[in-house]
């Protein structure tokens, strides 16, 4: 035997309107226009540099030990 359940799809469409309503609402109070990462707010971020003036070092030492590794491998 079994029961025959029918499902109110009206009921559960309006419940989930008002919740995904409540989400959004609650979404908005918590944003109020902050940075999702809050890396400007750091404390550690605040005198640091993009690119150091010694840059062009660091690429030519890359550029030499991939070089070396291949001369490495080839021989």
């Amino acid at each position: 035997m079994g029961i025959i359940v029918s499902k109110n799809n009206e009921e559960s469409t309006r419940l989930n309107d008002r919740i995904a309503a409540d989400l959004r609402e609650r979404a908005k109070e918590t944003d109020k226009g902050q940075d999702p990462d809050l890396v400007e707010d750091s404390d550690y971020a605040k005198d640091l540099k993009k690119t150091g003036k010694y840059t062009w070092i660091w690429i030519v030492l890359i550029v030499l030990a991939i070089a070396s590794i291949v001369v490495m491998v080839v021989m």
